[in-house]
């Protein structure tokens, strides 16, 4: 199938704003504006697109149908009253995934949602990489702009940085400069990261259009400061210098690449664990282990997908102190918190307190099971988990959209094999 300019152009602005409804703060100033927008460009592009094929349609509207009953029993039998808003939010990230997965299976080829991932992320990486360096020139001429629940600093709305609050916090040295942890178009570095390594992973093993955008990559996802990123990155560079490249002078870059990048990630553990940022590595590895206890008190249903009910909750739960003791003793590290308002940062274990282990298990393994990217499908899937332990996405339109790629394909084949049998 060829695609023309106008095909090219509808699927890249689909994904742009699928992975901006994944984390960019697009969505996080003009939510429901750039949701509806989302749906009515969908809509639009269904419409007008060529018709419906049953080997899609019916198969992706079971998809959908059983990750709606989900939630509506973890709706029916939460632990406490939800918010219907909270739900009819996960409606609609199941509506524009959903049916962003029947455009390209119904009106593409295969390859057609990696090009235009591919393309987009590599506009994100540029501006990401300019809004590094623009930051020596533009630092002092920064001003504050806010929602109800978000606060950063942005020059003329072009390039966005960490809001006052945490500025310190967010304040590097690379290379004898002082910069600002790069958060490109997203409210964080820590997601940030995650689609720059992806762009890595594309360009590195998929496409291999431009092999100069490698090293930008590189100084990217450093200037992003994440531990997880650059352990991300590094894990990739050793495979793809190692296994995919034959050349010996390659293979020496990539080990004086890897010694100060390694050291890098040496100081940010240190500092993440014992030094003045200890907080950020205790929230994380509290929030590793207590909805995991939080799950095992209410392992069917969970105690709701409402993020506020489950703030509310995690807030007045402690964790048994013999089992402070079995972490500490078996792990090695001390866990300083006792409990927190605050939400989860790792999706794993948010999904399995929120859900229980029946759905959520489920819905891991459908992720596990992703589609979309068939070539050294365990790297991908490293670079999504490692993320997604950091990071509270899984239930955002870019994963749900993994999620149904796995569950249609699973429901393809069973259907499939069913027919042979008759």
């Amino acid at each position: 199938m060829i695609h023309t300019l106008k095909q090219k152009v509808i699927d890249n602005i689909i994904v742009f704003m699928l992975i901006m409804s994944t984390g960019g703060l697009l969505f996080v100033f003009n939510r429901n504006l750039m949701y509806l927008a989302f749906i009515v460009l969908l809509i639009l592009t269904i419409s007008f697109s060529s018709k419906a094929r049953v080997r899609v349609f019916y198969p992706l509207v079971f998809c959908i149908t059983v990750m709606i009953c989900l939630f509506w029993f973890n709706y029916i039998f939460a632990l406490s009253e939800q918010s219907i808003s909270k739900y009819l939010y996960y409606l609609m990230v199941v509506f524009v995934s959903g049916a962003t997965l029947f455009h390209f299976l119904n009106n593409r080829n295969e390859s057609a949602f990696k090009l235009s991932l591919y393309s987009v992320l590599k506009i994100l990486l540029i501006h990401a990489f300019l809004q590094s360096i623009a930051y020596l020139f533009v630092s002092n001429s920064l001003q504050i702009i806010s929602s109800s629940e978000y606060e950063c600093t942005t020059f003329r709305y072009l390039f966005f940085y960490a809001s006052t609050d945490i500025k310190k916090y967010s304040e590097i040295s690379l290379f004898g400069l002082e910069m600002m942890r790069n958060q490109g178009v997203f409210w964080e570095a820590g997601v940030a990261q995650l689609f720059f390594n992806i762009f890595f992973f594309l360009e590195a093993f998929i496409f291999k259009k431009n092999h100069w955008l490698l090293p930008i990559t590189i100084f990217v996802i450093i200037t992003t400061y994440s531990t997880v990123g650059i352990i991300i990155l590094l894990i990739q560079m050793g495979y793809f210098f190692l296994f995919e490249q034959k050349s010996k002078s390659l293979i020496v870059i990539f080990f004086i690449i890897f010694l100060p990048l390694s050291s890098i990630v040496m100081i940010n553990v240190e500092e993440k664990t014992i030094g003045e940022k200890e907080a950020s590595f205790q929230k994380r590895y509290f929030d590793l282990v207590q909805p995991f206890f939080i799950a095992l008190e209410h392992p069917l249903t969970g105690i709701g997908l409402d993020l506020y009910k489950f703030q509310e909750y995690r807030s007045e739960f402690y964790i048994n102190s013999s089992n402070y003791i079995i972490l500490e003793d078996n792990i090695g590290l001390d866990l300083k918190m006792e409990n927190t308002s605050e939400g989860s940062s790792n999706s794993f274990m948010f999904l399995l307190a929120a859900m229980g282990f029946p759905s959520g298990l489920f819905i891991i393994f459908l992720f596990l099971q992703q589609r979309i990217i068939h070539v050294r499908r365990g790297i991908f899937l490293m670079i999504l988990c490692l993320s997604l332990f950091s990071s509270p996405l899984l239930l955002r339109p870019f994963f749900m959209f993994i999620i149904f790629s796995g569950f249609f394909f699973l429901n393809l084949r069973f259907i499939s094999s069913k027919y042979n049998e008759l």
